[in-house]
């Protein structure tokens, strides 16, 4: 039987963090059904607030990473420059070993940043399956559709009926397999769980028409309605609806409510803020006039797709359903917070000692494979004393200035190599052998 959206995901690595995201949803939404506020949207907002707690540590070594580069690119900037145009191998493995010790200075990886990424990206994705098949993983959701639908796939051109639900189109290779049949228990659990699924996004238009259609169940669709409005509100909104769809109900209807469509409104809206407000804490490389254009446009390009991503968060919010609305919102104002306190954490930590303690450590590390080290925690420690000292962010603050420091030395050299005899002025040609002469001057110094 091919996999349907109810059913629970079974995709290597994605479906068993998702059955374990799927359980830790169950048990806050049980926990609120106790207490007396069993509700889809709260249990979103807890559940994100749980699952970001959790994946905390990989964020502050991402942030670490990224604070750490912003400090140490001028220096692996000054190594790729030395080594320029070498390709001998003796030049490159001793390029790979200086760029290896910077690394092991700062106490990063050269994987940077991607290590984390690459682990966080299965729970990204098993979170967004979690709550977007809300019934498939919290029991006393889907029971809230059972008592329906168990005798609605009974009932003569059902599934006929189903198909024509507005709902259905998101679910129409479902009607067309071919175990969507009455024949077996496996078909009945089939049919069983597609109804939910279309259920699960129908429109007030769609539960009137059923209701029309198979007015037998009137006590039954209006149970289920009730237990599903209660489950699913959220500050007026119908979380299974996304705001587009609530829009055009609200549009529609002759009694239109403000509240709602003022919060539909700013589902997306808030969506695209907090994704604005949380990329702006994010440390972000700059451009570096040292590097290459290669680097400068790669920074650019992503400089750009953070400019998108707010657009393009308020577009999906916009068109999913509300629920994922809430938890887009929800992780970007979590991530925001954790970004202020991570940032003030690795602000004020020592840069001194950090690099003192990395130092030791890359040495016994070189000493375990046999590496001579006779001289090198002197070479390190002359490394590590170039001025970087006091805390990360004093660290940060003295790199740029360095950076100016340079520009303007390249400048004032520029200026005086110029002075010639009246009448007599430089080209182009020249005005670069000049800087080009200058920065080589500065490399061996």
């Amino acid at each position: 039987m091919l996999e349907i959206l109810l059913s629970q995901n079974s995709t290597f690595i994605i479906g068993p963090v998702a059955k374990l995201l799927g359980l830790i949803m169950q048990g806050i939404f049980w926990v609120l059904d106790k207490i007396g506020i069993p509700n889809i949207g709260l249990s979103i907002i807890i559940f994100t607030v749980v699952i970001y707690l959790a994946l905390l540590p990989l964020t502050i070594k991402q942030q670490k990473f990224s604070k750490m580069s912003a400090i140490m690119n001028p220096e692996l900037t000054a190594i790729q420059n030395k080594y320029k145009g070498k390709t001998d191998q003796e030049s490159m493995m001793k390029m790979q070993e200086e760029t290896k010790a910077v690394y092991a200075k700062y106490g990063v990886s050269p994987s940077g940043s991607c290590l984390q990424l690459l682990i966080q990206m299965p729970i990204l994705f098993a979170l967004y399956r979690v709550i977007y098949a809300i019934p498939a993983y919290v029991p006393q959701v889907k029971a809230a559709y059972t008592g329906l639908v168990d005798k609605l796939i009974y009932m003569s051109g059902s599934p006929e009926f189903m198909q024509t639900l507005s709902s259905a189109k998101y679910f129409s290779k479902q009607f067309t397999n071919k175990n969507f049949t009455y024949e077996t228990a496996e078909g009945i659990t089939y049919i069983s769980n597609t109804f939910i699924d279309v259920l699960n996004r129908a429109t007030a238009a769609d539960w009137a028409a059923l209701r029309s259609r198979f007015s037998l169940l009137g006590a039954d669709i209006t149970q289920t309605m009730t237990t599903l409005n209660h489950y699913n509100n959220f500050l007026g909104l119908n979380i299974a609806f996304s705001p587009w769809e609530t829009l055009k109900m609200q549009w529609a209807s002759d009694q239109k409510n403000w509240w709602i469509i003022i919060m539909a409104v700013m589902i997306p809206l808030l969506s695209a803020a907090t994704q604005w407000l949380n990329l702006k804490l994010t440390p972000q490389a700059s451009k570096n006039n040292d590097q290459n254009d290669q680097n400068n446009a790669m920074m650019s390009s992503m400089k750009m797709m953070n400019n998108m991503m707010p657009l393009m968060s308020a577009f999906f919010c916009f068109t999913l359903p509300i629920g994922m609305g809430i938890y887009w919102v929800a992780g970007a104002v979590i991530r925001s917070i954790q970004q202020v306190a991570i940032n003030k954490y690795i602000d004020s930590m020592n840069l001194e000692d950090i690099i003192s303690k990395n130092n030791a450590k890359y040495a016994e590390k070189l000493k375990k494979k046999g590496v001579i080290t006779e001289g090198l925690n002197k070479k390190l420690n002359m490394n590590a004393n170039t001025g970087k000292t006091g805390t990360v962010k004093q660290a940060i603050e003295k790199s740029e200035e360095q950076k100016k420091a340079d520009r303007e030395k390249a400048a004032e050299y520029l200026k005086k190599t110029e002075k010639k005899p009246k009448g007599e002025q430089k080209s182009l040609a020249d005005r670069a052998n000049m800087v080009k002469n200058y920065n080589e001057k500065n490399t061996k110094k």
